[in-house]
């Protein structure tokens, strides 16, 4: 006997199931527009409250704003950096007549960061210590906004992005020197916003490179891609990065390293015949020249103050501004590899994973009223312990990813490599100086590459959807445990990053390692 064959509802209560699921389904879509606006300007204020709250304290110069924000002042005035006399720093303080004179003096580092501080203090003069200090309070909190948008461009996930840009937001190390007018700050903004945009170019060219019959008919050596507009504001970034700090060049050397192997590896996968040569040998020298000219261009400008005047030091070495510019540059060179001054709060390289030796950037001679007799006010650059040691943690877990992933033959995502790129470009270079005088702070650079390495692990933590649903329970738990911990250590450290007067012993509570006083 036939089974009956099952009656459809009718068309009208077809049309109206139809419509709910269409509403369900442009609502779901409403929301997540919404919740990408409103979880990174939530994540992005909240970094800016910790950031700029009392950003003139302390009222004076702490430790290296002797240097940058006298010359700041000084390009201001003079273009270049001039020579300062006696008593500066009290002169800044008191705003008495400033002992600045025209002869130009020897600096060892670009003029990019120096000129932001400069508008601060062009604004604010030069007596303001918010003055000084508020470019780079505005950069370090957008450079929140920038592994927001990092990790999102990598992992595609609203939560994962708002956890790595949380992570930053709170921490210790970014909030430090994003509150004192120092160069790391600036710099580190500057490596975000070039990792953007060389995420912004590969999701632009590896769909062409993976289907080259779109550009180039050629199965041998595939298209040459000339129509880059990211890779080259990434040079200019990047650029902008080497003209803050020199240690930018390694930045835009492993990011360009980075460009060449994706796109080798995307025409080996669109079955390009000879796809490493064509990557290094055709596709290239083209991509070196839309990258490193912009960024060098990026550093010329940056001395353009040096070039038309005529005061800067060097600058009467040659008749010709930029031969005479290559002369300071070897002098500053020279500087750099011969320097290995002894500091009491240097600290190699390969102790920054265990953070042995933060630096004191500054301690109060005279703090407010705490409330007991013996009270002390310390800025240090310790960052959040919680978000640093798992950090490292992921960094290895993610290296062990990528290893298993070749071993294996596995496809390993830009989840997992892009951190550890980040990582190798700010930290491996440190390495290869162990005499030379460097300090723990350097690690602020690899703190945004920490934290997106440690929310892609978080969100393994926290479980698949095709977990169980005990897994997934378990997971995100363990996730909101671990967030809510990092809060609380935060609010806990917040006095010993920002030179709040506290009681002594409370501030014992917070050297956790001998080398933290």
């Amino acid at each position: 006997m036939t089974a009956p064959v099952p009656l459809l509802p009718p068309p009208e209560q077809r049309l109206t199931r139809y419509g709910q699921l269409r509403d369900r389904i442009l609502l779901d879509a409403r929301r997540r527009r919404m919740l990408g606006w409103v979880a990174p300007l939530v994540v992005t204020v909240l970094a800016a409250v910790l950031r700029l709250i009392n950003l003139g304290h302390p009222h004076q110069l702490a430790f290296d704003e002797t240097y940058y924000v006298k010359d700041a002042w000084s390009l201001w005035t003079l273009g270049y950096e001039g020579t300062w006399g006696e008593k500066a720093n009290e002169a800044f303080i008191t705003l008495q007549k400033l002992p600045l004179s025209e002869s130009g003096a020897f600096i060892v580092h670009p003029p990019l960061g120096k000129w932001l501080i400069a508008l601060g203090m062009a604004v604010g003069g030069p007596d303001n210590t918010v003055g000084w200090r508020i470019a780079v309070a505005v950069l370090g909190s957008a450079t929140v906004l920038l592994v927001y948008l990092v990790a999102r461009r990598l992992t595609r996930s609203i939560a994962l992005a708002t956890v790595a840009a949380l992570l930053l937001a709170v921490d210790g190390l970014s909030i430090v020197m994003s509150r004192i007018a120092l160069l790391d700050g600036p710099l580190t903004f500057f490596l975000l916003l070039g990792a953007l945009f060389i995420l912004l170019d590969r999701d632009r060219t590896i769909p062409v490179l993976e289907r080259p019959d779109l550009e180039s008919p050629d199965p041998m050596w595939g298209p040459v891609l000339w129509r880059r507009p990211w890779l080259i504001a990434a040079g200019v970034a990047l650029g902008a990065a080497c003209a803050v700090k020199w240690s930018g060049l390694y930045a835009l050397a492993a990011f360009g390293l980075y460009v060449v192997v994706t796109e080798a590896l995307a025409r080996r996968r669109a079955g390009i015949v000879l796809w490493p040569s064509a990557a290094a040998f055709l596709q290239g020298p083209v991509s070196f020249v839309l990258l490193v000219v912009p960024a060098l261009a990026t550093y010329l400008v940056s001395w353009t103050g040096w070039l038309v005047t005529a005061g800067g030091y060097a600058r009467d070495s040659d008749p010709n501004p930029l031969v005479a510019l290559w002369n300071y540059h070897q002098a500053i060179l020279n500087f750099h590899v011969g320097l290995s001054k002894g500091h009491p709060y240097a600290s190699p390289a390969w102790e920054w994973p265990l953070l042995l030796r933060p630096t004191a950037v500054w301690v109060g001679t005279d703090p407010a009223p705490c409330g007991v007799d013996h009270c002390i006010a310390v800025i240090s650059t310790i960052p959040n312990p919680i978000i640093w040691y798992a950090g490292v943690a992921a960094a290895v877990y993610l290296i062990y990813r990528m290893v298993r992933g070749w071993i294996e033959r596995q496809p390993v995502g830009p989840a997992v490599t892009f951190p550890l790129v980040g990582l190798a470009a700010t930290y491996i270079p440190w390495l290869m100086f162990p005499e030379r005088t460097i300090f723990q702070f350097y690690t602020v650079t690899m703190v945004p590459f920490l934290v997106i390495g440690l929310a892609v692990v978080l969100r393994q933590i926290a479980g698949r959807r095709e977990d169980t649903l005990h897994r997934r329970q378990s997971g995100e738990r363990t996730v909101i445990v671990f967030l809510a911990v990092v809060l609380l250590i935060s609010a806990f450290f917040y006095p010993v990053w920002t030179g709040i007067s506290v009681p002594y012993d409370f501030w014992r509570l917070h050297n956790w390692l001998p080398g933290w006083i």
